[in-house]
């Protein structure tokens, strides 16, 4: 495993990080959202009803800067042993108690050229989710996948098809039927 951030690394232990570069698309989304909505309540006198209105999607968009936000502040440690995510709520995942498994494709497109993964883990009472965007999320996935197979996780047909788009296959078991 390589370590993906500066730090002293533990021997068999990875970092993984969401970089700046991929962050900036949805922190300019937020911007879209927030600046013209204030700018509006700064300059414009409105009336309740267009006010409620334009206060509901800033508040959205609001929501989804902050998640955002979270989301570039979460640290991911990986070790054969667990997952250990890092910011404001820090959970750990142990492989060995791995009850769930879930990785989603969201296109952005009609043909399905474009989009990003989503991996949902579950483990005694602890979930962790993370999408592509973050440094070395194959390997995070590939680990998973390993996990699930040895505690025989049935997974759903889509999970398996995008573990086969990563190159990832697996045992007959790891799938419902």
């Amino acid at each position: 495993m390589t370590a993906l951030d500066d730090g002293a690394e533990l021997a068999g232990t990875s970092r993984h990080v969401y970089p700046a570069s991929a962050m900036v698309g949805d922190y300019l989304r937020t911007a879209a959202g927030l600046v013209p909505a204030s700018v509006l309540f700064a300059t414009v006198p409105v009336s309740t009803v267009p006010a409620t209105i334009l206060g509901g999607f800033a508040a959205i968009f609001a929501v989804f800067g902050l998640r955002t936000l979270l989301r570039h502040g979460t640290r991911l440690e990986m070790t054969e042993h667990e997952l250990r995510a890092h910011g404001v709520r820090s959970r750990t995942i142990h492989w060995a108690e791995l009850d769930r498994m879930k990785l989603a494709y969201y296109s952005t497109r009609r043909d399905r050229r474009s989009g990003w993964m989503q991996l949902e883990l579950g483990a005694a009472g602890a979930r962790v989710t993370l999408d592509s965007r973050i440094a070395g999320f194959d390997p995070l996935v590939r680990r998973a996948a390993e996990a699930a197979a040895c505690r025989r996780i049935a997974l759903s047909d889509a999970t398996v098809g995008n573990l086969e788009s990563l190159g990832i296959r697996l045992p007959e078991f790891g799938a419902e039927r």
